[in-house]
């Protein structure tokens, strides 16, 4: 049986951002999924993934992008039919490691502060925490400087936002000590600085291609994208 391909997103987007790479698998004869994020919690979310995992009858390839990593690597835990792991300039985080933190992974200085490109709302988030979302003004340059500027515009104006919480919260016991994984490095990317991307790649064990891409290369390279995503299906099914 051919594996269903789950992707999630991470925050400050949807799953529309998939789109070319699912264009792409379902023409490949492929069953694509991509389910909304909560961006409430890496525990909660990991949770609410986890149960749509449960719906789905055979092998999965579990595919995250951004923070959607660090959602898969926790998901992926007691879920059986998770045959494979793909990172796209993706958090896989070790135990008890925060995405915050990650990013200074490779790096001899501070975490960067990523509140300071971050504007917060009271609403939505639960007691104590703000819904965060990446700066309009700033999110073309940061985000995805390597889309048109009609598209990023866009982009800015329905990003849906995390939980600020989500920035600290301690992740799990990582899947990828005991799942197969794949990890693609974004060589351009001012989200997650490129250094940490290979850190976590080496660590994890993971398949590793590093690309010239910003922050959302299943955009902005779909191509590649889903060619990783079928090394993870070669090598499982």
């Amino acid at each position: 049986m051919s594996p269903t391909v789950v992707l999630i997103h991470g925050s400050f987007a949807d799953a529309s951002g998939w789109g070319g790479v699912i264009t792409r698998l379902n023409a490949a004869g492929y069953t694509t999924l991509a389910p909304a994020n909560p961006l409430r919690g890496v525990a909660a979310d990991a949770a609410y993934v986890r149960s749509v995992l449960s719906t789905i009858e055979g092998p999965v390839v579990l595919v995250g992008h951004s923070y959607g990593g660090a959602v898969i690597t926790n998901a992926a835990v007691g879920a059986d039919n998770v045959k494979a792991l793909v990172y796209v300039a993706g958090f896989a985080l070790d135990d008890g490691e925060a995405v915050g933190a990650a990013t200074a992974l490779g790096s001899d200085g501070p975490p960067p502060d990523l509140t300071q490109v971050l504007q917060f709302r009271p609403f939505g988030a639960g007691e104590g925490d703000v819904d965060a979302y990446l700066k309009v003004e700033i999110f073309h340059q940061v985000f995805c400087q390597d889309l048109p500027d009609d598209l990023a515009a866009v982009m800015a104006a329905t990003q849906r936002p995390s939980a600020l919480a989500t920035l600290g919260e301690p992740s799990g016991p990582p899947a990828w000590k005991s799942v197969p994984a794949w990890y693609l490095v974004a060589s351009s990317d001012r989200v997650i600085p490129p250094a940490a991307e290979r850190v976590m790649g080496a660590r994890a064990g993971a398949t590793v291609v590093e690309i010239e891409s910003s922050h959302v290369a299943m955009i902005s390279h779909p191509d590649e994208v889903t060619a990783l995503i079928q090394q993870a299906i070669d090598a499982v099914g």
